[in-house]
């Protein structure tokens, strides 16, 4: 990593940090238990990154199988939960976007597994993500409280998994291939650090703004 990004990578592993105090000292003040669930995932984590960043001084284990197979499938399965069943309100389409997603592991297992991302099941998981998404903003768009969407906890949140997780979508579904392209590699990837810091921080902001019962 370039120095920048070296930098960038510090400052988003901190911003997860906040958000994740953040939303545990709203919880402890509050008792907001209808949004316990997202404090609990950004304890979560953080803890997960924590162990990302010192782990190898404490354990043998393999770090991109620790991710592939655990982080970020907790993470699409967690937001396919907060958006289709605490937002819309659709249980049914959570355990059918999740079991297409579970599905995508299968074929993995056939292919060579020593990358650091796994394209295929990490493409599937954003673009079903995705819908969840434009079905999100279409609801904000139609409420009748769309003049006080600032208040909105939700329009945080889903504005900052746009940018992370959708806007990085090209990236790592292309990564085999932009990575032989340094200087294209070395913008998206900075977008993709830059990206997540800013939606930590909107996860902050959410629960600083955003109303209670939202």
């Amino acid at each position: 990593m370039i120095d920048f990004q070296k930098g960038a990578f510090e400052l988003m592993y901190l911003a997860e940090g906040i958000a994740a105090a953040t939303s545990l000292i709203f919880y402890i003040r509050r008792k907001d238990q209808q949004w316990k669930y997202f404090m609990f995932y950004l304890v979560f984590i953080f803890l997960c990154e924590s162990i990302g960043k010192w782990g190898h001084h404490f354990m043998d284990y393999n770090k991109a199988q620790f991710y592939n197979y655990f982080v970020i499938p907790v993470q699409f399965i967690f937001f396919y939960w907060l958006y289709a069943v605490k937002s819309l309100e659709k249980p049914k389409l959570f355990a059918l976007l999740s079991f297409l997603y579970l599905l995508s592991f299968i074929p993995i297992e056939f292919i060579s597994t020593d990358k650091v991302m796994f394209s295929l099941n990490y493409t599937l998981g954003c673009l079903l993500l995705m819908i969840l998404v434009i079905m999100e903003y279409y609801k904000q768009i139609n409420s009748s409280d769309i003049l006080h969407f600032n208040k909105n906890r939700m329009f945080y949140i889903n504005l900052g998994v746009t940018l992370f997780y959708i806007g990085t979508l090209p990236f790592w579904t292309f990564l085999d291939y932009i990575r032989e392209y340094r200087g294209i590699f070395n913008i998206y990837f900075s977008y993709f650090l830059i990206s997540g810091i800013i939606m930590y921080a909107l996860f902050t902001i959410s629960f600083i703004w955003g109303k209670q019962n939202s």
